[in-house]
This record gives C-alpha cells, structure tokens and sequence, in this order.
C-alpha cells in the first residue's frame, strides 16, 4: 500500500516566524560559546572586553549566553578585537556536528520563483543546517497544472521519488509520467521541468548531487 497524503496537510502544520527562524538559525553556530572560548583564552573580564569593543558588559554577557544574537556590525567589532575573521564564528568547527536534524515546523516553503503568480511546485529544504553537503534532499509539492514548470538545468544528478499523485517530468526532448511509488534518476544538467498530473497534483522527495562524480 503506497502512503497517502492530504494536500493540506503540510500547510496545516505550525510555522515559525522569520524572527524564530533567524534566531534557530544563528544559534545553531554557538556565537556564544566561542565568543566567551575567545575572551577566556585572552584571560579578560567582560568589563575590559567591553573597553574594547564599545558594548556594555551586561550585553556581551547575553551575548555570550545565547539571550542575544550579535548583529553582523557587532560581530565584525569583536572579530577585529581578538585578531580573527568571521569565519571563526561561523565555521563548523564541532565535531559533534556529524547529525542534523530539522523538524517538519523548522522548514520553510519555497515556490518555484518568487516572481510567479502560479508555480509549478514548492519545495521545502530537508538538512539546510548542515553544511559543505554533497547533496541536497527537498520535499516537493506540485500542484496539478496543464503546463510544465520553467525548465531548467542545474550541476550534478537529479534523484525523484514520487510518494503521492502523479508527475510528469520533462527530461531533455522526453517526457514521463511517474506514479506513486515510482522514481526516476537523471542528468540534471539537461533540461528538465515538472507538472503536477493528477487532479490531487503530486509530492515527491527529491534528492540533487553537487556534481556528476568525476567532474
């Protein structure tokens, strides 16, 4: 028996705001934790780090603390204090940080383009928190339509499991139907598009490499 799925459903789930989101996000990197790693290995209280940098020592102590997230301005300040880029902050330098895990309410929805009134689908990114990735996993979402999506092209290979609906996938000068339970491999740097086929339209994880192996 193939999974069903309510095409609401995914719409129906609770949504973070963009404040909620930036501020997973950012936390995710520990500016804190380094922060405060930086400012012991240099052995200064927070009084004289804020001589430093111009912040008040009650806010490098949030900071430092996660109650604060650090604008970039702010970032750069401190940076230029202790003699280290911003890439210090924001490398994944724990080790501990070989798992990744993104709750269905932590992702957001993306249409196709922004610009388009009707997209073709909606995807929503599956690991955005983990980085230097050699692949990439999307739920998608494809309404039915009676024309294909903008075609496109893109490095690497295409990897497509329909879960629910149909969709037609047009691949270079080709075109397929898959049904649920069906999936289809292909160069994605040919020309393809998608088209929701069934009158519930279609989901499918879709999955993407960087490059083709051996380029």
């Amino acid at each position: 028996m193939q999974p069903q799925f309510n095409s609401d459903e995914s719409d129906s789930r609770p949504r973070e705001t963009s404040e909620e989101t930036i501020h997973r996000v950012l936390s995710g990197y520990e500016l804190g934790r380094k922060l405060r790693q930086l400012r012991l290995k240099k052995k200064l209280g927070l009084v004289e780090l804020g001589r430093h940098t111009g912040l008040s020592a009650s806010m490098l102590s949030q900071l430092e603390n996660g109650k604060l997230i650090p604008t970039l301005p702010t970032l750069a300040r401190i940076a230029m204090v202790f003699d280290v880029g911003l890439e210090h902050f924001f490398g994944d330098s724990n080790e501990n940080h070989s798992f990744h895990l993104v709750r269905a309410a932590e992702r957001i929805r993306f249409p196709e383009r922004p610009e388009v009134r009707s997209p073709g689908y909606f995807f929503e990114s599956l690991a955005f928190s983990a980085q230097n990735k050699g692949l990439q996993g999307y739920w998608a979402d494809f309404p039915p339509r009676e024309e294909y999506s903008q075609a496109h092209t893109h490095e690497g290979q295409e990897l497509i499991f329909v879960l629910d609906g149909s969709l037609s996938v047009q691949h270079s000068s080709m075109e397929y139907v898959l049904y649920s339970g069906d999936s289809a491999f292909f160069d994605a740097s040919l020309t393809h598009a998608y088209r929701g086929e069934s009158p519930q339209g279609a989901r499918a994880l879709v999955v993407t490499t960087a490059a083709k192996p051996g380029y």
